[in-house]
């Protein structure tokens, strides 16, 4: 088996950042139609402030600027929706009580290594954030533990975002993946997840040896991505270990 299982060698450069990673030179940028991006995270600010005074400060807050402008880029520095999209996505992480969300307050569903944020970045750079689809079992575990362990392991991942990369990777392990394993509702809350409270985060997700039984639930969640149907890949195991990791940096439940 051993014999059977190689490895890239030598670590590829991260790809060239899309957006703006530092907070100093963000604000300095220009936003298409030549509009300064530092106006822009202004007048997005003060909307919020207007608006919505009772949304919160601080990080991740309406007065955020580095999220502010993430937003914007979002939504093609286009004010009104980015102002819609932000007060959605703080009101959500305000009631969902993301910033008191820890692996304390996970721990049961965390111990079943159902999913975890993999301790080394893939050959990219980029944070890596495991499920193990065979350990997922709706019938048994409450759904909204299940959306807090999702919540807070995404939480975790982007906080581990080295300077200048963006996005993160998402392997979902479908080895082992039965009917009672399947879980429409939280994969549109997942959608939801990341289209609307962490757009563009999720740079690439990996399907690894999806079984038959898999292909009905994919033709379900497909329509939902729309676009974002083009961030999946459909691969192996073996495609993981040498296209995404060195020997070193493959994620354990991958090792040969």
């Amino acid at each position: 088996m051993a014999a059977a299982c190689s490895f890239r060698s030598i670590v590829r450069a991260p790809p060239p950042p899309r957006g703006l990673a530092r907070r100093s030179v963000l604000c300095c940028s220009t936003a298409p139609g030549g509009a300064s991006t530092s106006k822009l995270v202004m007048e997005v600010k003060e909307r919020l402030e207007r608006e919505h005074p009772g949304l919160p400060t601080g990080r991740s807050g309406r007065d955020d600027d580095e999220m502010i402008l993430w937003f914007l880029k979002d939504r093609k520095f286009a004010v009104d929706e980015a102002v819609s999209k932000l007060t959605k996505a703080i009101k959500w992480r305000q009631d969902f009580r993301v910033s008191e969300l820890s692996e304390e307050s996970v721990k049961g569903l965390y111990q079943t290594g159902k999913a975890y944020v993999h301790s080394s970045f893939d050959i990219y750079g980029r944070p890596v954030l495991v499920v193990v689809a065979a350990k997922h079992f709706p019938s048994k575990q409450d759904p909204l533990e299940n959306e807090k362990l999702c919540a807070f392991l995404v939480e975790k991942a982007l906080n581990k975002l080295p300077t200048g990369t963006e996005n993160i990777l998402g392997i979902f392990d479908l080895r082992g993946f039965r009917v009672e394993n399947g879980d429409l509702q939280f994969l549109k809350f997942l959608i939801d997840v990341f289209y609307y409270y962490y757009p563009k985060r999720l740079g690439q997700v990996l399907f690894v040896d999806a079984p038959f039984v898999f292909q009905p639930m994919w033709q379900l969640v497909k329509p939902l991505l729309k676009q974002y149907a083009s961030l999946v890949r459909f691969c192996d195991a073996e495609t993981v270990r040498k296209e995404y990791f060195t020997e070193e940096t493959v994620p354990p439940d991958f090792r040969c």
